[in-house]
């Protein structure tokens, strides 16, 4: 690990005005994927601008048919929320289903949607229901704000503040998760949002991305039958020790027709 100065923020402010005068600084609020980077030497910024204790970024509030999550709120609390049992199961259950209990105590969501990892829980969430990533300078669409491979819409000097998810009419999420990390080796978020259906697939690719081919056929017909028939192409989807491309699109497959099945009794 290469030296830099710890420097822990009072408030957003102050956050964003160490952020904006350090174009080397990094944002720190739970590490799990930034403390590993600087243990294998792949980072080396000038200072550590720790965010996780800022109260502007904390907190879960339903308003109206939205359900506002802050960005330094850990997984385990998303997981344990009433308002996010309540407004939305699918959200809280996947929240359960993040690594082990020293990641849920750790990392955000905040952190996890910024940092955007291709085998990362929360992307899928925020695409497959049509979130809104607020941040300091803007609201970002989910649609807009995923861009890559760790890559997003956010500028340099951009913190995530929180993210509203628009309150569905019935939401499900299952994954076929690594037997040692927990990640993702491919999930399936399908959301019906009573005008339409998304499904948001993470873990098989490059990055989350929807399968516009099964949002068609469940808008029309919200049942397994649906997506009988239905095939996830491999091209362009992960090939590596843990999995070949065409076992992901098997599992792309798989995992969809398990989510639409736990919200349709089987059928």
């Amino acid at each position: 690990m290469y030296s830099f100065t710890y420097t822990r923020a009072k408030s957003l402010a102050e956050a964003r005005d160490m952020l904006a005068k350090d174009q080397d600084a990094k944002l720190l609020s739970g590490g799990m994927t930034l403390i590993p980077t600087l243990k294998q030497r792949l980072a080396s910024p000038s200072q550590l601008i720790d965010i996780s204790r800022i109260a502007e970024l904390r907190g879960i509030a339903v308003k109206g048919e939205h359900l506002e999550i802050g960005a330094a709120m850990q997984h385990a609390e998303v997981a344990r929320s009433n308002d996010v049992k309540q407004k939305i199961p699918a959200l809280a259950y996947l929240a359960s289903q993040i690594g082990d209990p020293q990641v849920r105590n750790r990392g955000t969501i905040g952190g996890s949607v910024a940092n955007n990892d291709p085998v990362a829980d929360y992307p899928g969430a925020a695409l497959g229901l049509g979130a809104t990533i607020k941040t300091t300078q803007r609201e970002i669409a989910a649609d807009d704000f995923f861009k890559g491979v760790f890559e997003t819409a956010l500028k340099a000097d951009e913190i995530v503040t929180g993210i509203s998810f628009p309150v569905p009419k019935r939401a499900a999420y299952a994954k076929f998760p690594h037997p040692v990390s927990g990640y993702s080796m491919t999930g399936s978020f399908v959301a019906d949002n009573g005008n339409g259906v998304r499904v948001a697939i993470t873990g098989a690719g490059q990055g989350v991305f929807r399968w516009k081919e099964a949002e068609v056929a469940l808008g029309r017909n919200f049942s397994l039958a649906a997506l009988k028939g239905l095939a996830m192409p491999s091209r362009g989807l992960s090939n590596d020790l843990h999995a070949t491309a065409e076992y992901r699109a098997n599992l792309v497959e798989v995992m969809t027709r398990r989510a639409v099945a736990s919200l349709t009794g089987g059928k």
